[in-house]
């Protein structure tokens, strides 16, 4: 007949290595590496707008997120040279509706995580997306 296995399988062994690496985080870490996570997909999008539509409020926001990703990873954020091939209206617009989605998620995170300074920062860059689009304040 066949020989009983006598070692581990390497999916449990790559299950137990997993559940070690992760399950040591508290919700708080969780909860500040997703909020990083987001602030720098914000800060993406806000350089690919200041390379298509040039502003002083664009660079003190990119400015100002750099600042909060770099408070809370302990890191510089890494930021990609900006495709500024065709400034299209309809591209500008795409962008400015991919950052309000973004600062939104980072609103809920910094909520949820209790930062109140994440949370002022995600909500004013929604309100600046929101007025680029379009999109009345409500009150």
């Amino acid at each position: 007949m066949y020989e009983p296995i006598r070692t581990q399988s390497v999916h449990s062994l790559a299950a137990q290595r997993w559940s070690k690496r992760v399950l040591h985080r508290s919700r708080e870490e969780e909860l500040d590496i997703r909020l990083a996570g987001h602030l720098t997909a914000l800060l993406t999008v806000t350089d690919e707008l200041r390379a298509l539509a040039p502003s002083g409020a664009l660079d003190d926001a990119a400015d100002r997120l750099a600042d909060a990703i770099t408070r809370m990873s302990g890191t510089t954020p890494l930021r990609a040279a900006p495709s500024a091939d065709h400034p299209t209206p309809a591209r500008v617009n795409a962008l400015h509706q991919r950052a309000h989605q973004l600062a939104g998620q980072a609103l809920v995170v910094a909520a949820s995580a209790g930062d109140a300074a994440g949370r002022a920062l995600a909500a004013e860059r929604l309100r600046a997306h929101a007025t680029a689009l379009g999109i009345p304040e409500e009150e």
